[in-house]
C-alpha cells in the first residue's frame, strides 16, 4: 500500500512492466522492385507522402499519455515521443539480388510496452489494475524485406 502522502490528491497511476518488440507503422504505400537480371541491381525507393504517427494505447489508461511516456523513458532508458512525422521525399538505395524483389515502406518505428494502470484514491484505496499495451514512436525510417 502506498504511503498516505502518495495518495493525496487522487490520481491515475501507470507502471510499465515489459518492453516488447519494435513495430513499423508505414506512412504511404509499399514500394517494390523486382530484379529479373542475372546480376545484383540497385533499387532506389522514395517516400511518396507525409504522415504523422502517434502513441497508440489499448486498455484503460488511468493517467495521461505524457505520464506513460515519462515512465517508459525512465524505466527502459529509451527515447519515445507522443508523435513523429515521416516526410515526403526521403530516399533509400539498396542492392536487390538477382531474381528477387525488394519491398520498402517508409514510416515510423514504434516500441511496444505493456504496463498496469489504476486509480489511486485519496484514502489510499485503488481501483483494480488494468493491463495497458502501448506503441510509442521512437524513430523515423525504412522497413525493407526481400521475397
Amino acid at each position: 500500500m502506498p504511503a498516505a502522502a502518495d495518495c493525496a490528491p487522487a490520481h491515475g497511476v501507470y507502471i510499465p512492466t515489459k518492453q516488447g518488440r519494435k513495430y513499423h507503422r508505414a506512412v504511404g504505400p509499399t514500394n517494390s522492385n523486382y530484379n529479373g537480371t542475372s546480376r545484383t541491381a540497385k533499387s532506389t525507393f522514395t517516400s511518396e507522402v507525409t504522415g504523422e504517427v502517434g502513441v497508440a494505447v489499448t486498455g484503460e489508461l488511468e493517467t495521461s499519455v505524457g505520464t506513460l511516456l515519462a515512465k517508459v523513458k525512465a524505466k527502459y532508458q529509451v527515447t519515445v515521443s507522443a508523435k513523429l512525422t515521416a516526410k515526403l521525399g526521403n530516399s533509400i538505395a539498396v542492392d536487390t539480388p538477382s531474381h528477387k524483389t525488394t519491398h520498402a515502406t517508409y514510416g515510423v518505428w514504434r516500441l511496444k510496452h505493456t504496463g498496469k494502470s489504476y486509480w489511486l484514491h485519496q484514502n489510499c484505496t485503488t481501483t483494480p489494475e488494468r493491463t495497458v499495451v502501448s506503441y510509442s514512436p521512437f524513430r523515423i525510417g525504412w522497413y525493407l524485406w526481400e521475397s
